[in-house]
């Protein structure tokens, strides 16, 4: 059949200060070439490019664009932008396949970044404030009265994030680092790899053309950046991917060792999969082992950071696991150009690529390794390895578990390495010798073994994917960073930390730690704290018609601050003994007098919580029709000292958060309430989470048909 070369520009463009550029009559370009047929596909050069202006315009024009709106609006433009880019896929998709993705890999790649870019618009939106300060765990108390408190909150850097990234995946690789930046409201700098850079491009591109990013919000230098840390200091964030050779270069940088940079490195990483000691070969655990080992060899050609480099398994097993390897792969890789229908795996991403990895096996060769597949001279089918980046799979075995080639030379393809250990000890010293990965895969069945492998080799990596024959059909995968887990590990693998959820979100963002009275910390944080001003009315105040009760407020009326106090409401020993016949709930401490008084915590039979929290309702609630539309739930409810019959309890409730939500005619408020005793001891505190309308009565719904 007959292969189309995809439509890229001559000289690949940056865009850069609100517009595309490229630098005129370069002297000297990078050439870039198809993976699977080596033609001709475009330049890169960006020759005389003003960075220093790059990023003063993201500090200036993106910051001010970004800082207009709030987390909860960037991360509904996010959407926006995810869906604009998900009607668009085909594109990218057929662009793509000149870097040798398959059809299969586009669903790591340009689906994977989209989903990630899904995930962060909403996670943005359900987990983080409507405003742009995000409180970080409880207020302190720094002051006996409560007049001086402290408290952590997130704020938005004011610089710019920018991410240096490897050329295996352009689209994801981008996507994952722009979207938590985006919502935390910092402008992105894009520098991708030459080798793929087309791909981003077209991706970029995608992203203006879809008019929903604030000026300034990302700006792509399509080529080299040297002078780019020279223009960086301590507001500003670079998010690195690529070798470990690379990122320590960056590492020594005046600027990340005095200048304050942010600068965090995903790098390379020598990722194992364990053959736990009862996934024997008749198991599911051991079909499910080799699957996904092959799956990590053949996806995107081995050219992931995650990829399974080496296969750690029972010495007595270790034939077993190469054989079924080596079948698998045999029977089932077909290599050459993804365009050609039947390919099912294609070209690494660049002739350097090739001869790369041709040199990593043959040092791993000289070693000590014996090939049980492919090699770096195995043929590769019909796909012609002269023209084209192909690569066969390649299978190795040592007899010797500890030989350090196979712990520390990484063949960034389709390569791995298979080794044996004597017990779960070896296995764990063994994955050790990585010093630091991404990740590792453990497959057993068995709760003990789990625990062991979890114990011994998690502060080794990022992160531990535990596989078996529960999982084998549902897992995300061994090699598949999802947006909601953090991404990254220890040493070799950088150090750093991406994904995660709102993790990432932070990651943009400056923690600091705020100190104050309460009234100040309210007027910063947006978020009312107890000790502060409260606009408070009784139920007598409503009843006479000389105040609202804060239920009949709707999100455009409701201040921050508007409390409802109730009266008092006695406790008898009739109400908590028909609350335990009625609920089931006969608790001793409720029931049996003298074993109540027995107990250290109480004075004799007390009320149960949960009847002083259903009281607590009767006592603010308003039961007429109103704004507030239903309760969802509580949080951080404690009780505090014990309430008893005779006792009576009242209850404060406060407007402590409000969070509209920007795509619906309703938002969250979260009511701080407080109930205490006739003796003003606080019994219970928590907060009660209520969905009310923006405005009331509501707009009329359209009728369905």
């Amino acid at each position: 059949m007959s292969i189309t070369a995809p439509d890229t520009p001559a000289l690949l463009p940056s865009y850069i200060l609100g517009d595309w550029w490229t630098p005129q009559n370069p002297s000297k370009v990078s050439p870039v070439a198809d993976a699977n047929t080596g033609a001709h596909l475009t330049d890169v050069s960006t020759e005389g490019i003003d960075t220093a202006a790059v990023i003063n315009y993201a500090r200036t024009v993106g910051q001010k664009s970004l800082g207009e709106l709030t987390l909860h609006e960037r991360a509904l433009r996010l959407k926006q932008l995810a869906q604009y880019l998900n009607s668009h896929k085909q594109e990218l998709y057929d662009l793509s396949f000149a870097t040798g993705s398959t059809q299969k890999d586009h669903a790591f790649d340009v689906d994977g970044g989209i989903g990630t870019t899904f995930t962060f618009s909403s996670k943005g939106r359900r987990e983080l404030p409507n405003a742009n300060v995000i409180p970080d765990g409880a207020v302190e108390q720094l002051s006996k009265d409560g007049s001086f408190i402290g408290e952590h909150v997130y704020q938005r850097m004011p610089g710019v994030a920018v991410q240096i990234n490897a050329f295996n995946f352009p689209v994801w690789g981008m996507l994952e680092k722009f979207a938590p930046a985006f919502v935390a409201g910092m402008p992105t700098v894009v520098k991708p790899a030459t080798p793929t850079a087309y791909v981003t491009q077209k991706c970029v591109e995608m992203m203006i053309a879809s008019g929903v990013l604030p000026e300034g919000s990302i700006q792509l230098i399509a080529g080299s950046a040297r002078d780019l840390l020279d223009h960086l200091d301590y507001r500003d964030h670079v998010a690195f991917t690529g070798s470990a050779g690379t990122a320590n270069t960056l590492r020594q940088h005046p600027n990340v060792l005095t200048g304050g940079i942010r600068f965090t490195a995903e790098t390379d990483s020598l990722n194992a999969a364990i053959l736990g000691p009862d996934a024997a070969p008749d198991t599911p655990e051991f079909d499910a082992f080799v699957r996904t080992v092959f799956q990590e060899m053949t996806v995107k050609a081995g050219q992931k950071c995650t990829a399974i480099r080496r296969v750690i398994a029972p010495a007595e097993h270790v034939e077993a696991v190469v054989e079924a390897l080596t079948e698998r792969l045999s029977s089932r890789v077909v290599i050459g150009d993804p365009r050609v229908e039947g390919t099912t795996m294609g070209a690494l991403a660049s002739k350097e690529q090739q001869s790369e990895v041709a040199k990593a096996v043959r040092r791993l060769v000289e070693a000590g390794g014996h090939v049980r597949l492919g090699g770096a001279d195995a043929p590769t089918g019909d796909a012609d390895a002269e023209a084209g980046a192909f690569f066969a799979p390649t299978v190795l075995s040592f007899e010797d578990a500890r030989t350090p080639e196979v712990h520390s030379v990484e063949a960034f393809g389709p390569v791995t390495s298979v080794i044996g250990y004597s017990d779960i000890d070896d296995a764990v010293a063994l994955a050790a010798l990585g010093s630091g990965s991404l990740v590792a895969t453990v497959a057993t069945n068995d709760g003990e073994t789990a625990r062991a492998f979890a114990a011994g080799i998690g502060a080794h990596h990022g992160r531990v994917h535990v596989l078996n024959r529960q999982t084998a059909k549902t897992t995300t995968g061994h090699g598949a960073p999802v947006p909601h887990l953090v991404h990254g590990g220890p040493g070799r693998a950088g150090g750093g930390e991406e994904l995660g959820g709102v993790r990432a979100v932070k990651h943009y963002m400056q923690r600091t730690a705020l100190q104050g009275s309460p009234d100040l910390l309210t007027a910063i944080t947006g978020q009312w704290h107890p000790g502060a001003a409260a606009n408070t009315v009784t139920r007598e105040d409503v009843e006479a018609g000389a105040a609202t009760h804060p239920f009949y407020k709707s999100l455009a009326e409701l201040k921050i601050g508007d409390q409802f106090a109730s009266g008092l409401r006695t406790v008898t020993l009739e109400d908590i003994t028909a609350f335990a016949e009625e609920t089931g709930d006969k608790f001793y401490a409720h029931t049996d007098e003298q074993a109540a008084a027995a107990n250290p915590f109480f004075p004799r039979r007390v009320a149960h919580g949960y009847l002083l929290v259903s009281w607590a309702a009767g006592l603010f609630v308003a039961p007429e029709p109103g704004p507030v539309l239903a309760n969802y739930g509580l949080d951080n409810l404690r009780f505090i000292t014990p309430v008893t019959y005779d006792d009576s309890i009242r209850v404060t409730l406060t407007a402590k958060r409000i969070t509209p939500r920007v795509t619906d005619d309703y938002g969250e408020v979260a009511w701080d309430c407080q109930l205490h005793n006739q003796n003003d001891e606080l019994c219970a505190q928590y907060d009660v989470l209520t969905l009310v309308a923006k405005t009331w009565p509501m707009p009329e719904q359209p009728a369905e048909d």
